[in-house]
């Protein structure tokens, strides 16, 4: 295989991992790693490291436009960015050391608990009453617009979804996914956060969490250009058009069909670290 055909094939795999991942609210890092560790039998650590570059590119892309719309609440994510970006770098300075058999049955063990996540009710919930002193004190609680005006909420459960995100930016550093579904698990059953506001900060944060892993990465020498750029070219496109399709389609069953073939997937990667393959 030539080096143009290895980067086309690369490049329409990327764009068909941005438009599922935006269409599903997986993100393309649960399409890209499987597509370079199965199908180009890439060293896992240099798939997680590209698909770092490509949360990245994502994420800042994306997380402007909501920024904008004042869905996102800033705060919120910069605050628990901290908790995200020192796990991290935890994570990722634990990917470099951990057999890639290890590292590859994980990341099917989270891939698989992410696709159920993503196909569950979503609830939407809206607390009303101010009984966290954690997010008076830290000023947490937000609002966000809607056609039939501003709707005002509280935060609740700080310490428990800071928890939980620093548990998420481990997963993020050391399998290289931005660990969406869990951050939107964390703010909307746990801090009771609205979900449209969940999802739009998750997005935010997502961004921030990756740089923090994508500089171990980059220290190891597990980031190739040859491989990062046609990802985030690809990625950025696919997920640009799935915005668009997403404001006019349906993605009920598109969500259950993807969720499926991501634990056919996942369960392909743990089977192929226990057998040593990877």
């Amino acid at each position: 295989m030539t080096i143009l055909t290895f980067t086309l094939i690369l490049l329409g795999g990327a764009f068909l991992a941005g438009l599922l991942g935006s269409l599903t609210g997986l993100g393309g890092g649960v399409v890209i790693i499987p597509l370079l560790t199965l199908g180009f039998h890439t060293d896992i650590r240099y798939a997680i490291g590209t698909a770092l570059v490509a949360a990245i590119a994502t994420s800042s892309g994306s997380a402007s436009a909501y920024v904008k719309e004042g869905i996102t609440n800033i705060r919120l994510g910069m605050f628990l960015e901290i908790a995200t970006t020192t796990g991290a770098v935890a994570g990722a300075l634990l990917a470099v050391f951990l057999p890639t058999s290890l590292v590859a049955v994980i990341f099917g063990v989270v891939l698989i608990i992410s696709a159920v996540l993503s196909i569950r009710p979503k609830g939407n919930h809206l607390e009303t009453e101010d009984k966290s002193q954690w997010a008076q004190q830290l000023r947490l609680n937000g609002h966000y617009p809607t056609p039939e005006g501003t709707v005002d909420y509280k935060v609740r459960h700080v310490p428990g979804g800071y928890i939980m995100m620093t548990v998420a930016g481990v997963l993020s550093g050391l399998l290289g996914i931005g660990s969406g579904a869990l951050k939107v698990l964390a703010m909307d059953n746990m801090m009771r956060v609205p979900f449209k506001v969940s999802t739009t900060t998750s997005n935010f944060m997502i961004g921030v969490t990756a740089a923090a892993s994508a500089v171990v990465y980059l220290q190891r020498g597990y980031i190739d250009p040859g491989l990062c750029f046609p990802v985030v070219l690809g990625v950025l496109a696919g997920a640009l058009g799935g915005t668009k399709i997403l404001a006019k389609a349906n993605t009920k069953w598109l969500r259950i069909v993807f969720s499926v073939v991501i634990t056919l997937l996942a369960l392909q990667m743990m089977y192929n670290g226990i057998s040593g393959k990877l």
